[in-house]
């Protein structure tokens, strides 16, 4: 769970910072003495069948609604989340893309033209895909509108099984801890980064952060081995051609 520093307080966030912005168990039975057993459930469910019914009836009820709920409620909220988020996500894209930025950004998120914004479809389409992808949205337009404690809080809450999506909102976290001055909670989300996912993209730029933010921290062992495994590991990547004066540095650090 991500935290901020306070000043008094352990693990929240400064006032400056705030000021500024404001990731079965099996139970075995055993049955024994199976005949007298089976004998007295016999009579239990002789004696009380209307309940035992009764039960049955409100079982299947129960089946039965939550399968009309998702067929007849559930799935049309999703399409219709969809319809949603694609303008929320236009928006965001000609942010990225350079126009206007801030304005889109903040139109991404609250909405225009009469359609919802990020904010909006995380609040009245909880449960669906597209929810969960505004709030991966959401963190990033905040990334990128310097505010960095939002970023942290909807990056944070996202929550997905696509490894990468998963790495880059890892790194964005650590990003905005960087940016608030708060360096250990940044450096652990960096390497929660690249083990989330070993992918060429997104691993050799957070394994070259959390090295370089490593190295300041006295993490000296742990950011050569960073560094060491970009040069192995993604010799193609461009943080790999950067690597080879830090592991120099670090070797010489008596």
């Amino acid at each position: 769970m991500a935290t901020y520093k306070k000043r008094g307080y352990k693990k929240s966030i400064s006032p400056a910072a705030e000021k500024k912005v404001e990731l079965e168990s099996t139970t075995a039975e055993v049955f024994e003495k199976l005949d007298t057993t089976a004998s007295r459930t016999e009579e239990w469910v002789s004696k009380f069948q209307n309940f035992i019914l009764a039960g049955v009836g409100i079982i299947a009820l129960s089946v039965l609604s939550y399968l009309g709920y998702q067929n007849y409620i559930f799935e049309p909220k999703k399409l219709e989340a969809v319809s949603e988020l694609s303008q929320a996500q236009y928006y965001f894209e000609l942010a990225v893309n350079g126009q206007e930025p801030d304005s889109l950004f903040r139109r991404a998120l609250n909405g225009g033209e009469g359609k919802y914004g990020f904010l909006d479809i995380i609040e009245n389409y909880k449960g669906t895909p597209a929810a969960k992808l505004a709030t991966y949205s959401a963190g990033m337009a905040y990334l990128n509108l310097e505010d960095y404690v939002n970023a942290i809080e909807y990056l944070d809450q996202f929550d997905t099984e696509d490894v990468m999506l998963k790495s880059l909102a890892k790194g964005a976290i650590g990003d905005a801890f960087a940016q608030i001055d708060q360096p250990e909670e940044a450096y652990e989300y960096y390497v929660a980064a690249f083990e989330s996912s070993q992918n060429s993209f997104s691993a050799p730029k957070y394994l070259f952060k959390a090295g370089i933010l490593g190295a300041t921290l006295g993490k000296k062992s742990e950011a050569l081995n960073y560094f060491k495994r970009i040069q192995s590991e993604y010799s193609d990547s461009k943080e790999a051609s950067m690597v080879r004066v830090q592991i120099g540095l670090l070797e010489n650090i008596k």
